[in-house]
């Protein structure tokens, strides 16, 4: 056994508390290295009436390691425990204090989780484990009242430019609630909607009241009801990084230089506040001049930026914030933030926008949840061709790892989005992968969403070519695609296993683009059959039972002598399913 790739801490991701009377472990051990692991649990006050063997399960692996997992539920809620990790005969023991051949007189040098308190839990919102989102870019998605126009907007369904208008505002998004309830979403995200110069919104003016060019917060606050009575969840976009040039404190820092009471609001290296060969004299997003960053670490400011936090909260009713460059953004300040968003509403989500691992902010003080983009990235690879199956599953198994289960739960899952290439356009216009990818990201663990159009075949490159208007005109959607995608929101609604259940691959190979992998509670059981090659295949895997039918036709599907052959066609799959037990009604 390798000791050195064997990891624990008694902390974070790897030992932490689920919920009030359970604590889940994680193990790490070097790929295919060992047999087994065992938790060795007990109370350190009692251990002899409290001791406890628990084998743990492989929970996931990656190309260098193994990660098993267990969960715990202490009687008196407090846990002391080590692990055995054992290879033949040899066992070894997991210690507090280092690697050992013999295990001491428990609980000495054991690990410790002194006790669960229910304040210090992370709780997430329940609803967004069932939410399947859908994103909005308002000024891109109907035009409900034209005479509330821009300047120069152009005819709906022009190209779409860095800086021009077509009229979308949230008249739009009201006249078309019918058509996402009929999809089948229940939770809307919408980029910025706050008075801003720019057709994205993402350079704010006035942080309290609605561009002019989509309404006013009257007209917000009834699409936030609206939707509120169709069961719809609304998040909206805070862009808490940085601000418009055009905003007020800043224009008195241009104004006046050091002298003005605003210089502190911002990062200011030098004045007058001055682009300077391509450089602002002070920080910004990126190096772009008209979006000046926020000092987020002075009182004024973040005294600001909470107040614009909880007004939405209260006042309109949204139901949690989309946190843009959020990782740019102090520590200190999000704990605050989530202090006061909590406050006006403790099932408020929020969701940071960080595009690579991100434990740093899902500790239980910060965010609920990030957008997922190393998630899209890996899935959009493999069903592009870009890995075989074994590296795709320990990409999963190594993202899985990242966060605690709660996390996993309810982290954000897209395929695309206004900062990225249309999703039908990254997989060369192949409806067959597309509907890999989907299948996948409704069948996965976290939350799903969906960017307006990509259910009726919208393409697009790079921004501003992925921002193009909402196709309306029936004739010119593709709607056998619509109807796969409210098919498999369907699927995804209706049952609690593709939301909460367990993720296992059981079948993915060196060489070969085909997997097959699970999703399980108590009482139903998915599998999941992908053919990602050009070629039909005939995928086969053991199944002890014979009372399998397809989830989406229900006809009854058996194996042959305890093997499950499924025929696909090239980029085809299946969803099998059995009823474990009849839910309580």
């Amino acid at each position: 056994m390798l000791l050195e790739a064997m990891y624990h801490v008694p902390r974070d991701k790897w030992a932490y508390a689920y919920d009030t009377k359970t604590i889940h472990l994680r193990v790490r051990t070097k790929r295919d290295d060992v047999d087994c692991v065992t938790a060795l649990t007990g109370d350190k006050y009692d251990w002899k009436h409290t001791f406890y063997e628990i084998m743990m399960e492989k929970a996931a692996s990656d190309d260098k390691f193994d990660y098993w997992e267990c969960a715990v539920r202490p009687k008196y809620k407090r846990l002391s425990y080590t692990f055995r990790v054992s290879k033949g005969p040899e066992d070894v023991y997991l210690l507090d204090n280092g690697i050992r051949s013999e295990c001491p007189q428990p609980p000495n040098h054991f690990y410790e989780f002194p006790y669960i308190h229910q304040i210090d839990l992370f709780q997430v919102p329940k609803w967004a484990k069932d939410a399947v989102f859908y994103q909005i870019m308002t000024e891109r998605f109907a035009n409900g009242d034209p005479g509330n126009d821009p300047e120069g907007t152009e005819a709906w369904g022009g190209t779409p430019k860095l800086d021009n208008f077509f009229g979308g505002d949230l008249q739009g998004v009201l006249d078309h609630l019918d058509d996402l309830q009929e999809l089948g979403i229940n939770a809307v995200y919408f980029t910025p909607l706050f008075v801003s110069p720019s057709n994205h919104k993402y350079d704010i003016v006035d942080y309290k009241k609605v561009d002019p060019h989509f309404g006013d917060n009257e007209l917000l606050k009834r699409v936030v009801e609206e939707c509120h009575r169709r069961g719809i969840r609304v998040m909206l976009d805070a862009v808490f990084n940085h601000c418009s040039d055009k905003f007020p404190p800043f224009q008195d820092v241009l104004e006046k230089g050091e002298y003005s009471v605003y210089k502190d609001w911002f990062h200011m290296n030098s004045f007058p506040a001055e682009v300077v060969d391509g450089i602002p004299t002070y920080d910004t997003f990126g190096f772009f001049g008209n979006m000046p960053k926020f000092n987020t670490a002075n009182h004024e400011v973040k005294t600001y930026l909470l107040e614009v936090a909880e007004y939405w909260i209260k006042e309109i009713k949204v139901d949690g914030w989309r946190l843009d460059v959020a990782n740019e953004v102090d520590h200190h300040f999000w704990r605050d933030f989530r202090k006061v968003v909590k406050a006006a509403n403790p099932d408020a989500y929020i969701v940071g926008e960080v595009w690579s691992d991100s434990l740093t902010w899902l500790l239980g003080d910060q965010f609920d949840s990030v957008m997922n983009y190393p998630f899209s990235g890996t899935v959009l690879e493999f069903f592009n061709g870009g890995m075989d199956g074994i590296t795709f599953g320990h990409r999963i198994g190594s993202l899985l790892m990242r966060y605690p289960q709660q996390t996993n739960e309810v982290v954000f899952n897209l395929l695309g989005s206004h900062d990225t290439p249309r999703l039908l356009t990254v997989v060369g216009e192949d409806k067959r992968r597309l509907k890999l990818a989907v299948v996948f990201l409704f069948t996965f663990m976290g939350t799903p969403c969906i960017y307006y159009g990509d259910e009726i075949g919208l393409t697009g490159n790079e921004d501003p070519d992925c921002r193009k208007c909402m196709e309306w005109d029936e004739e010119k959607q593709d709607r056998e695609l619509y109807d796969f995608y409210r098919m498999m929101i369907a699927l995804r609604k209706e049952n609690k296993a593709l939301r909460e259940g367990r993720f296992r691959i059981l079948q993915a190979c060196e060489h070969d683009p085909c997997i097959v992998y699970e999703r399980a509670d108590e009482i139903i059981h998915f599998t999941v059959w992908m053919n990602n090659s050009p070629v039909p295949r005939i995928l086969s895997h053991p199944m002890e039972t014979d009372d399998w039918q397809d989830a989406l036709t229900g006809d009854p599907v058996a194996p042959e002598d305890g093997i499950m052959n499924i025929s696909l066609d090239p980029y085809g799959y299946r969803i099998l399913c059995r009823i474990l037990e009849q839910p309580s009604i």
